[in-house]
Parts: C-alpha cells; sequence; structure tokens
C-alpha cells in the first residue's frame, strides 16, 4: 500500500510539472514563451482547420491526471486513516492524577460560613510597617 501511494505522488508530481511547462509553452495573445520554441498556428493536431492545437489537448489530458491522482491519493489517505485507527489525538498519553501532599486539589474548599448578628465585628488586621512610613 505504501508503494502504491507513493507511486501516485510521483504520478501527480510528474502530472504537475508537465502542466505548468504546457501552460508556459502555449501560444497566447502576445507571443509568449512558445513562440520562441516554433509553435505556430499551423501546429494544429488535426491541421489548420482544427479547433484546438496539440499543445491545449495535451494540456487537458495533464489536467486529468492531475486530477485523477489527486482523486486516489485523498482516498488513500482516507483509507489509511480508518486501518489506523483514529485520529491524531488517539495516541496522547493522559496524566495520572498526583495523590498526596504535594496534590493540586481538583474541588474548591467551602465557602467559610458566615458570622452570626449578635457575634462583635473582627478587629481590623494590623499593619506590617508602622503607620509614620505611610505616604500621605
Amino acid at each position: 500500500m505504501n508503494m502504491m501511494f507513493n507511486l501516485v505522488v510521483v504520478v501527480q508530481v510528474i502530472s504537475a510539472l508537465s502542466i505548468i511547462a504546457l501552460v508556459l509553452l502555449q501560444h497566447g495573445k502576445g507571443a509568449d514563451m512558445g513562440a520562441a520554441f516554433g509553435s505556430g498556428a499551423s501546429g494544429s493536431l488535426f491541421g489548420a482547420t482544427g479547433s484546438s492545437n496539440f499543445m491545449s489537448k495535451s494540456t487537458g489530458v495533464a489536467a486529468a491526471i492531475f486530477f485523477g491522482a489527486t482523486l486516489a491519493l485523498s482516498l488513500m489517505a482516507n483509507q489509511r486513516a480508518t486501518t489506523v485507527g483514529g485520529g491524531v489525538m488517539d495516541k496522547v498519553v493522559k496524566p495520572v492524577p498526583v495523590t498526596g501532599a504535594g496534590a493540586i486539589p481538583t474541588t474548591v474548599p467551602a465557602a467559610p460560613a458566615a458570622p452570626a448578628a449578635s457575634a462583635p465585628a473582627a478587629a481590623a488586621p494590623v499593619a506590617s510597617t508602622p503607620a509614620g512610613a505611610i505616604p500621605k
């Protein structure tokens, strides 16, 4: 299966490079790169009256091969993913909860009970700095 996958990748790359080369060699409106190599209007596949030349037909064939190879690669990748058994997150190791003195509590402690209404108010905490050191 791996050898077939690599073969289809090679076919796809070759067809992509041939599409690039054929498009660059075609004769455009302003005598592009195709005119430098002798490509003219008389180079059509079915003679001077043909509707499309050899370069455009071979570009279409290379494009069909490219699309077929792309479809085959997507089908192979989908089949490979289902046979392997899941996605990328299936192989992640889940952390083991730590217990003991160094464990981080996972539950929030309950809020302290509200003081009774008849209890006197608690004294304000004592500041650690002397009163004279606080800027005014």
